[in-house]
């Protein structure tokens, strides 16, 4: 009798989810969409899922699965990934993986938070004390882009940027004089920004065939590149196998594939030397870490795509503390307006290193006044022109 009693207090004492909400913001021509799930005993969780275009449609799915969740354990991540995943019947798309991603960093956070200790600790402690980033410095002209890495190297101390190695209106040019630019380009920065810096390249996917790409990773090999970025479209494994093949720089690739399985296939096709999935829709941190142990037994690197809000930056950078195989991450500076204003108080970067928070859970708080007077928008990627009005890769 006292041992069932016993047992019917634990239970009455177990957490249990009590809601979820959800703050599209935007900032400024694209939304970030964040998810913050509760509890019955007042601890709060926040992640962040991916901004794919129909955002609306996200937040929808996020609250379609809150129905699923009420009154579950939060502590309990892995069944409920497998709640939301095996529950959906169709492996998800975009959308789909984006609110299940949101809603998994969000448990994690919670977990963190009941347990006293930051999320890095729950996943197998540190391999390494801070994380190495990387930033896209912008600009139209090879001249601008190093200008504005100099600046960003002199103020924040980064060590390595990425930028598109080919013209803004390639469409409107032939291809040897595409080539041509991108010797110039790459020759100039290479020159201006020294070996020291190290040079991540992003195609952008914008190339079809796999002999063009071929042909460009020959034209940057000279130049030493961090990575060749997304050099083909990721649909067809096979031929981005082909292009890492024969290519003299790393293939990475992943940014638009969802869950281990989708790995699994990229991995066995041998398609990638550096892998970049993203927390924010691959399925979060539950399945992030999954790929990434498939990655390091094919000695295959990650540098995650990252180009979300400051909470995935914190999702982001506790993972990459635990990850053996962690290259390096994409990142924009949180610490400047309107970024900054999003959060509490966002990671800070010393040096071209984030530095890890000891405090519980993910270390972020979202800056729910800020959040809720900058509300949706709609909005869309641009297609640019081309000479006989077809619609060009982005």
């Amino acid at each position: 009798m006292v041992c069932a009693e016993v047992q019917q207090s634990r239970r009455e004492k177990v957490m249990k989810i009590a809601g979820i909400d959800t703050y599209l913001v935007d900032l400024g021509g694209r939304n970030l969409c964040f998810v913050k799930v509760h509890t019955d005993e007042g601890i709060a969780g926040i992640g962040e899922a991916y901004s794919v275009g129909p955002d609306r449609a996200t937040a929808e799915v996020v609250h379609y699965f809150a129905d699923w969740l009420i009154g579950l354990d939060p502590l309990d991540i892995e069944g409920i990934w497998q709640r939301l995943y095996i529950g959906s019947r169709f492996p998800g798309g975009s959308v789909v993986n984006s609110a299940l991603s949101g809603i998994d960093q969000a448990l994690w956070d919670i977990k963190g938070k009941a347990l006293h200790t930051p999320v890095y600790q729950l996943l197998g402690g540190k391999c390494r004390e801070r994380i190495r980033v990387y930033q896209n410095p912008g600009g139209a002209s090879p001249q601008e882009i190093a200008e504005n890495a100099l600046r960003l190297k002199e103020r924040y101390g980064f060590t390595a940027f990425k930028t598109d190695p080919l013209p803004q209106r390639m469409q409107e040019m032939s291809w040897p004089s595409t080539l041509r630019q991108v010797e110039k380009k790459m020759a100039y920065l290479r020159e201006a920004l020294g070996d020291e810096v190290e040079i991540g390249l992003d195609p952008h996917a914008r190339i079809l065939e796999p002999a063009k790409a071929i042909e460009l990773c020959n034209v940057l090999a000279p130049y030493r590149p961090l990575f060749v970025e997304e050099p083909l479209r990721p649909e067809n494994v096979e031929a981005m196998a082909q292009v890492r093949a024969k290519s003299p720089v790393p293939i990475a690739t992943g940014e638009m594939l969802y869950t281990k399985w989708e790995f699994r296939d990229l991995l066995r096709a041998r398609a990638a030397d550096i892998i970049q999935p993203d927390v924010c829709c691959c399925g979060g941190l539950t399945e992030i870490k999954k790929i990434a142990a498939l990655a390091e037994a094919e000695y295959v690197t990650l540098a995650p795509h990252n180009p979300m809000g400051p909470v995935a930056t914190a999702v982001n950078a506790q993972f990459a503390a635990t990850c053996p195989n962690f290259l390096i991450l994409e990142y924009h500076v949180d610490t400047e307006p309107p970024r900054r204003d999003l959060v509490r108080e966002p990671y800070h970067i010393v040096n071209g290193y984030l530095e890890l928070p000891t405090t519980p859970g993910l270390g972020i708080e979202l800056n729910e006044e800020y959040c809720l007077k900058h509300p949706y928008k709609p909005w869309r990627r641009a297609l640019p022109p081309t000479p006989d009005g077809s619609i060009p890769f982005i």
